[in-house]
């Protein structure tokens, strides 16, 4: 859209233009994540809600600390138990980000369908019946599934994404929801601001995607003053709650993929790839062929 006179189109794959301010709910993005592990395993999901409080409660506790860097075999106790919960936190979101049909490496090692993975290592009669012994278990496939590290140093290293969540990208994203897999947690807008000054010294800026690109009825919006767009969303992937999930023309098309992951499209073919994979990507391509052959067309008549 920014640069029509050198793109025919685009294919925005799992692209969460609508996760916005006042655009969809901050609490999408945390539901669908709750939702992936649910659905695997009822018992998986209840054992990851209870075990914040665990962590809490253990962690105020004489020698507390201590035993959470045990139980979870981290390089240091310097820690707290919210240092602990972020950690844990990452990789059950990032797990869910990236629950492909085959293994990947995209973030970090991973096994196919990691989210079930997770839920068998919980679910295991191997791991006991201690809350930290399973989530230690779950933590290690997204950590640890090559088996090559010793202890864990949980420091926060979110790297650009940290500076871009602060200019360009200010999504609300909480966990305010009874049936949330994680602690509830209100978002508000003056606690991202008050976080990003202080550690950027930066204002953000909250509404310049949705000023500068559109997002408020994004139908008609689009119709507007963009063609040529293909948007594709698998449903497992938490950010598809912020994307295109209908037609909005016959040139701004939606995918949907109710097995999906973040941009599984996009991944390296493989022969384990399931049917439901290969005809997305069969789809997108013919509809690109299409933007091209009409382009060239364009050329000739012009």
């Amino acid at each position: 859209m920014k640069y029509p006179h050198v793109a025919i189109g685009a294919l925005a794959s799992s692209a969460p233009i609508l996760q916005f301010l006042d655009l969809v709910s901050p609490y999408t993005f945390t539901n669908i994540v709750t939702q992936d592990y649910k659905s695997e395993s009822e018992n998986c999901y209840k054992v990851i809600k209870g075990s914040w409080k665990e962590i809490d409660d253990t962690a105020n506790t004489p020698g507390g600390i201590e035993q959470l860097q045990k139980s979870f075999r981290l390089c240091n106790n310097n820690i707290s138990a919210g240092d602990l919960k972020n950690w844990l936190q990452t990789a059950l979101m990032y797990t869910a980000m990236t629950d492909y049909p085959t293994p990947s490496n995209f973030v970090t090692p991973l096994p196919a369908y990691p989210v079930k993975k997770m839920c068998e290592a919980i679910d295991s009669k191997s791991s006991g019946n201690e809350t930290f012994t399973k989530l230690y278990a779950a933590a290690n496939i997204f950590y640890n599934y090559s088996g090559s590290v010793i202890c864990f140093d949980i420091s926060n290293d979110s790297g650009g994404w940290d500076w871009q969540s602060c200019t360009e990208m200010i999504m609300p994203l909480g966990g305010n929801n009874e049936e949330s897999i994680f602690p509830a947690h209100k978002w508000e807008l003056e606690e991202t601001l008050s976080y990003c000054k202080q550690t950027y010294h930066i204002d953000p800026r909250p509404h310049w995607i949705t000023t500068e690109f559109g997002g408020h009825d994004i139908g008609r919006v689009l119709k507007r003053y963009g063609s040529n767009i293909i948007f594709f969303n698998g449903l497992r992937d938490p950010w598809s709650g912020g994307g295109v999930l209908k037609n909005i023309s016959k040139t701004l098309i939606a995918i949907v993929a109710k097995e999906g992951a973040h941009h599984v499209d996009l991944r390296f073919s493989t022969k384990e790839d399931p049917e439901w994979l290969k005809d997305v990507r069969k789809q997108e391509v013919k509809i690109i062929t299409s933007w091209i052959s009409q382009y060239y067309q364009d050329l000739l008549q012009g």
